[in-house]
């Protein structure tokens, strides 16, 4: 079954990801009054009550569909179109074929010439890659339109094209041959250590099952072997009526829906032999039990399965219980790793998780990253901690700690349900269908959760951890960046090697609450308030000199996004010194609030919506939150608490600096590594202050350094506090006023003397070059051009965005449609309001080496003919109206127009700037465009990048570009 939220049977493999609470439980009362061919498709031998919300039907001709009315956002259809044909369906000499028609099916069929369907979809008001995308897994193909500004017309347009794109897709040797290399630039884009330890693990824990060598890229072999009949007769086999289902969620009537599906849909009917679904295999008993990949760029890690044969179940209440007490059982554990990963363990981050992966093994994953060389002790601490959990059943008051986790998760989920985005929703349907599930309402899953608390018992839930640990095959795969002696037979022992229940584990529970954070002070009073009526905002100045923008509103029920945003961020900074801004986003929060610990935090937040989120800003440091109106004042506390009483526990800054040290050579693994590392440093003329730390920078970080850099801003103002959502008024000034109102009264931080804005870096012939250590045939390049900066030029900003839209779009077009040398080029547009300068445009490519030279001849040739002619009506609509629909869509929820007003207390002119936002990005001719182009894209002022592979010639470098020859076969 599948439910908001989520369910926790998808695992966390992200370090320092704590498991978050958010399952997918049952109905407390069953259908089993109703006969089983009297129920919708879906639920067809299952007793999980029917989401009412959803119509269900079926075609003549074995089409499956769901179909529901969701006004989220205003205006917007989301369609899906589910295909059961994935890699796992293809024969060894197709491998890579489901992917490939997947781009064929994009590219053109009946309905629309090859190479047109963009263009269609653009004219649409779609963005192509966001609201009309496709993904090919090893189980299913899925296609995804969401129409903006939906009407009956566009939607009978849409519906259309979509039933020719699954009944008659474009497979002409002209298609096939043009889009052949664009699909091997893919699989070439993927390569990389990442992709090699992800084929090693897939080999490993899936031997003896087609999963084993089956990627949904395929491989170059089959891929170059294609032909169009060879990819007719895969799609006559899996493109069939009966295996199909079409899911439409949005802004209509259900029964329009359902008509232009008939209309569309109801004559199709398959060709030829249909196929027949193979048998996925078995695991193997015997072989291997461990691998060993080594690669240098990744940090040293250990993978490892408890596989379980994978089994049609029937999805019903009880099945789905049990569910729920495995992922309570998970989350034990879960939390011991933690806390002993906090204590200084072996291990930086270790956590175990449950999936049923592709229909092919029901598996127990754990994931362990050690903290140094010594991965033996890692991997003895880990079983240890799991080998006490299915030795000694958890205590009451643990259990009651994670029910109160569960609880809160899924009450937001009920919270939320009416706001929830229709694309959302219509996702949720396709996963049921693929895992062979069903779906059920928040509530229900809420209802039959809170009515299972006497099947919780410490029993059960040690017979389900026992259970989870039990399997067909433990199999594990250790990845090193350096060679270990013997590491294949030692990690094959330890496996086998019997292990002690670890005994200084549990986590204690004390009971502890927010009365334990000390108060801010005395209640603040409000000073001024005014209204900015156009923008239904209202902004208060406190008696202590806080400014707080308030927007209630009911965009998103039941959530309250909070920014306090303090000190001057990235501008308060000297542009000539290193700093530690890095470390924040690190361990900033992990810190600690006065007397209390980051244990002590997650207890007193047990089953709330509370959090601390940090990022940097231009103009300012932010801490952020999402939270509800019952928790707000106590996540206003928290964060008031945290500028306030900062804590500098030294043991999150240990972990921080182990975790930066073990994580670094990850930047020189390939092209989009590098950049990742060193663009944003290079597009600021190597201004230090976003410079991403060199080895020796992360090993100086000390807790002292950390403290001595971090105090001072903590307790700087000017102090912005941003509460967006839903709302009363009056009762969150009263909170605000008790929280932020109690501070005292701060100067604003003291600006470096030398703090500038940043500069572009001047243009010159050249490239610099970059260094990666990945796979020798990946390349990246860029060409960029300044722009400028500050908000007083804002609008032009605005229209730049239209340039560089369609910039993009020729890039696209013309490297990777037409010639194949390119997966994903992309043009973008920089332009900080913070800053006077500092501004770019900015085209790049992931490629070959060889097609470095390509990419940069295609850059100038846009470039010169944009500066020349005008671009055509048709070209500037089909950028413009994605645009106006993206903008009415985003507006429509507080993220967008929270970003938009950050600092607009203490800069007013962003209000104004706000008033003309929709007409900048809309308004404007081709004359308009042309001339921007003439004034930005100045071949004086370019500059250019390569990362290059690693080679004799190129040793590889940390943030120093090197100056050599530029090889002869690259142009300037």
């Amino acid at each position: 079954m599948k439910s908001f939220p989520q369910t926790l049977r998808r695992s966390i493999r992200a370090i320092f990801l704590v498991i978050a609470i958010i399952a997918s439980p049952n109905s407390i009362q069953a259908q089993s009054s109703v006969p089983d061919d009297e129920l919708p498709w879906l639920y067809k031998g299952s007793d999980v009550p029917v989401d009412k919300s959803w119509t269900f039907g079926e075609l003549d001709n074995g089409l499956r569909y769901a179909v529901k009315r969701n006004g989220v956002p205003p205006g917007q259809v989301s369609i899906r179109l589910r295909v059961d044909a994935g890699s796992l369906m293809e024969q060894d000499h197709e491998q890579g074929f489901a992917h490939f028609l997947e781009h064929l099916t994009f590219r053109g069929s009946t309905y629309v010439a090859d190479g047109e369907a963009k263009r269609v979809w653009q004219r649409l008001g779609a963005t192509f890659g966001s609201d009309s995308n496709a993904e090919t897994t090893p189980t299913q193909t899925v296609y995804k339109l969401d129409l903006p500004d939906a009407s009956r017309a566009s939607l009978d347009e849409s519906f259309k094209i979509l039933s020719g794109m699954l009944s008659s897709p474009g497979l002409s040797i002209t298609a096939v041959n043009a889009e052949r290399p664009v699909v091997l630039a893919e699989l070439g884009e993927r390569a990389g250590p990442q992709t090699k330890v992800q084929d090693a693990t897939r080999e490993l824990f899936f031997a003896g099952q087609r999963l084993a060598n089956r990627a949904p890229i395929g491989t170059v072999e089959a891929l170059k072997g294609a032909t169009p009949e060879t990819i007719q007769l895969f799609h006559q086999r899996w493109y069939r009526p009966e295996n199909v289902v079409i899911v439409v969620a949005g802004d209509g009537e259900p029964e329009v829906f359902e008509e232009l599906l008939q209309k569309h849909f109801s004559a199709w009917e398959g060709k030829g032999e249909a196929g027949i679904i193979p048998d996925f295999g078995t695991i193997a008993d015997s072989g291997d039990i461990s691998r060993v990949v080594i690669e240098p760029t990744l940090p040293r890690f250990i993978s490892m399965v408890i596989a379980r044969p994978w089994e049609q179940v029937d999805d019903t209440i009880e099945y789905n219980q049990q569910i729920l007490i495995d992922l309570l059982a998970l989350q034990l554990i879960n939390r011991r790793l933690e806390a002993k990963a906090r204590a200084g363990g072996s291990y930086l981050q270790a956590s175990v998780s449950q999936d049923d992966v592709s229909r092919s093994i029901d598996g127990t994953f754990v994931s362990i990253i050690p903290l140094d060389e010594d991965w033996e002790a890692a991997l003895k601490d880990v079983r240890g901690v799991i080998a006490d959990a299915t030795t000694f059943a958890p205590s009451e008051i643990d259990i009651a700690r994670e029910l109160a986790e569960f609880d809160a998760a899924l009450a937001i989920g009920v919270e939320s349900y009416a706001t929830e985005a229709a694309r959302k929703q219509a996702d949720n349907i396709v996963n049921a269908v693929d895992i062979r599930e069903t779906v059920a309402t928040p509530q229900v899953a809420l209802d039959v959760f809170r009515a299972m608390g006497n099947l919780y018992t410490p029993e059960r839930l040690l017979a389900s951890t026992r259970k989870l640990f039990e399997g067909a095959a433990t199999r594990a795969l250790l990845a090193s960046p350096t060679v270990v002696d013997g590491a294949k037979p030692k990690l094959a022992n330890a496996l086998r090697s019997p292990v002690t229940a670890a005994n200084d584990v549990r986590v204690s529970q004390s009971d502890i609450g927010f009365d334990a954070l000390k108060r801010i002070g005395k209640k603040g009073k409000v000073k001024s308030s005014k209204q900015i009526d156009r923008f239904d905002v209202e902004q208060l100045e406190l008696s202590n000199g806080v400014r707080v923008l308030l927007f209630a509103n009911k965009a998103e029920r039941n959530k309250i996004m909070v920014n306090a945003r303090f000190g001057k961020g990235y501008s308060g900074l000297s542009p000539k010194q290193s700093n530690l801004a890095w470390s924040g986003a690190l361990a900033l929060m992990a810190s600690g609030v006065g007397e209390l610990g980051q244990e002590d935090l997650d207890k007193i937040t047990t089953g709330r919506r509370i959090g601390l989120g940090f990022d940097i800003d231009n103009d300012a440091f932010e801490i952020t939150a999402d939270t509800r109106a019952s928790d707000l004042e106590d996540q206003l506390h928290l964060i008031a608490a945290k500028l306030e009483f900062p804590r500098w526990d030294p043991a999150p800054v240990i972990r921080a600096r182990a975790a930066a040290m073990i994580g670094y050579d990850s930047f020189s693994g390939s092209p989009e590594a590098v950049l990742q590392r060193d663009l944003e440093w290079l597009l600021k003329s190597k201004d230090p202050r976003w410079k991403t730390p060199d080895k020796e920078d992360f090993a100086e970080l000390t807790a002292d350094s950390f403290q001595a850099f971090w105090k001072p801003i903590l307790s700087s103002g000017p102090i912005e506090l941003m509460l967006f959502g839903d709302f009363d008024r009056d009762q969150v000034v009263e909170s605000v006023l008790k929280t932020f109102g109690a501070l005292k009264r701060r100067k604003s931080q003291a600006v470096s003397e030398d703090a500038v804005s940043p500069q572009f870096p001047a243009g010159k012939l050249g490239p610099e070059i970059l260094v990666h250590k990945g796979d020798k045939e990946r390349a990246a390049a860029m060409t960029a051009w300044p722009t400028g900066g500050g908000l007083a030029d804002v609008r032009e900003s605005r229209k730049l965005e239209v340039l560089v839209s369609i910039f993009n779009d020729r890039l696209f077009e013309i490297l990777r449609s037409q010639q194949g040398a390119s997966y994903s080029p992309q043009v973008v547009n920089n332009w900080p309001v913070e800053f006077e300068s500092g501004g770019y445009i900015g085209a790049q490519s992931q490629l070959t080496p060889g097609n470095v030279d390509r990419f940069y001849n295609v850059v100038d040739l846009i470039a010169k003919d944009l500066r020349e002619k005008p671009v055509s009506a048709d070209e500037l609509k089909r950028v413009v109206e994605p645009l106006r629909q993206l903008i009415a869509r985003a507006s429509s929820g507080n993220s967008f127009w929270m970003s938009q007003m950050e600092g607009a207390s203490y800069m007013p002119q962003k209000f104004i700037a706000l008033q003309t936002l929709l007409s900048d990005y809309t308004v404007i001719t081709p004359e308009e465009v042309q001339a921007l182009a003439q004034k930005y894209l100045d071949d004086e002022t370019k500059w250019k990048l390569v990362v290059l592979p690693e080679d004799e010639k190129l040793a590889s470098n940390d943030n120093q570009p090197l100056q050599p020859e530029w090889p002869d076969a690259v142009s300037n």
